[in-house]
């Protein structure tokens, strides 16, 4: 007699588009524009003033200003973190640089996912924040052609409940 195995059905993946409007609830950021790049490993977010400080028990902290000041969404918040790590990561330009990297959550489709987040200044770039396929994997399809998806869909769904 022959043994049955169950397979449990996978969970269904959601399509995102090339950009996507996120929110970071523990970093009071709600609705950033996020370029979702696949050919990056780790997620990023746009910090500045990024430092470690000592506590007066001896014990680490990493502190940062979310954003710039030059940015529309700039809360004027402080932020440590006291779980954070310290990697290389390779930037875009292939050079590798040495960045904290911290957990947070983030908000896609009305779901939070926590993930790791590289702290970097990217005053240079056009999307504050970067999705990279870590984050990605195993939850989300790609579909270049597209954006705002999430939006779009948290919209809608809305709709359907009033």
């Amino acid at each position: 007699m022959r043994e049955e195995t169950k397979i449990t059905p996978k969970p269904e993946k959601k399509i995102i588009g090339r950009r996507e409007r996120v929110s970071f609830p523990e970093l009071d950021l709600e609705e950033i524009e996020a370029k979702i790049d696949t050919g990056a490993y780790t997620s990023a977010i746009h910090c500045s003033d990024i430092h470690e400080e000592s506590l007066p028990d001896g014990s680490r902290v990493i502190s940062f200003d979310l954003l710039d000041p030059s940015h529309p969404q700039y809360n004027h918040r402080r932020f440590t973190f006291t779980d954070y790590t310290f990697r290389d990561i390779k930037s875009s330009n292939g050079e590798v640089q040495q960045r904290y990297v911290i957990r947070t959550r983030i908000k896609f489709f009305e779901e939070e996912i926590e993930a790791e987040f590289s702290l970097s200044d990217r005053s240079d770039m056009k999307y504050p924040v970067l999705i990279g396929r870590t984050l990605l994997r195993g939850r989300f399809i790609v579909d270049v052609s597209r954006k705002n998806v999430a939006r779009k869909t948290n919209i809608k769904q809305k709709k359907k409940h009033l």
